[in-house]
């Protein structure tokens, strides 16, 4: 990792604990998501963004509590999250509230299916990884097709996925069969047989 990536995860790590204690202190469940969640689990370096996943009816007294703790709102045209900036304004880190992904809104299977681990020293309900592929699975489009951040993912993390369930959530999607042609090729996952058969 080079000086740049380790200031930015930093940054990130900081603003992902002021947040989840503004989140703690509101009394509002909430897992972290997105790029930090499969670094959490020895997945590649993130410098995007910090994603938490909460329930909709908890979703905008979250953004509240983000306020209060001093972040600075945006509200975005989609419907699907709420976006938070922490830090100062030159140099901000995002925070996303996401309560619907692409695939279906945030659960209490998504809750249960998480599980606590030690982020930057403090201990944080962690979205499984299979939940994290399948929305970042799910958010390719023609508009986006860029598969180099899930192919990363998929390389780093291969043992900790259940390419079933993920295989399986994600079938609705052309990118995803795409995505699987890809790792498949690559030689990162078995071929589904039941699919040959």
């Amino acid at each position: 990792m080079t000086s740049a990536e380790r200031e930015s995860v930093h940054q990130l790590v900081a603003s992902m604990k002021h947040a989840a204690a503004a989140l703690r202190k509101a009394e509002i469940e909430f897992m972290l998501g997105g790029g930090l969640a499969a670094w959490a689990r020895g997945g590649p370096p993130t410098d995007h963004d910090v994603d938490f996943y909460v329930r909709e009816v908890h979703a905008e007294r979250g953004l509240e509590a983000l306020i209060a703790a001093g972040m600075r709102p945006e509200h975005p045209p989609e419907e699907w999250l709420y976006k938070a900036y922490n830090g100062p304004p030159d140099d901000p880190v995002l925070v996303d509230l996401i309560f619907r992904p692409a695939g279906g809104p945030i659960t209490d299977e998504h809750f249960e299916r998480a599980t606590w681990l030690e982020v930057g020293a403090q201990s944080l309900l962690v979205a499984s990884i299979d939940d994290v592929l399948v929305t970042k699975l799910l958010a390719l489009t023609e508009q986006d097709p860029d598969f180099q951040a899930v192919l990363v993912l998929a390389r780093a993390l291969r043992e900790q996925i259940d390419w079933n369930f993920v295989r399986t959530r994600s079938s609705s999607s052309p990118f995803a069969q795409a995505f699987f042609t890809l790792v498949e090729g690559l030689g990162i996952v078995e071929p589904d047989r039941s699919l040959a058969a």
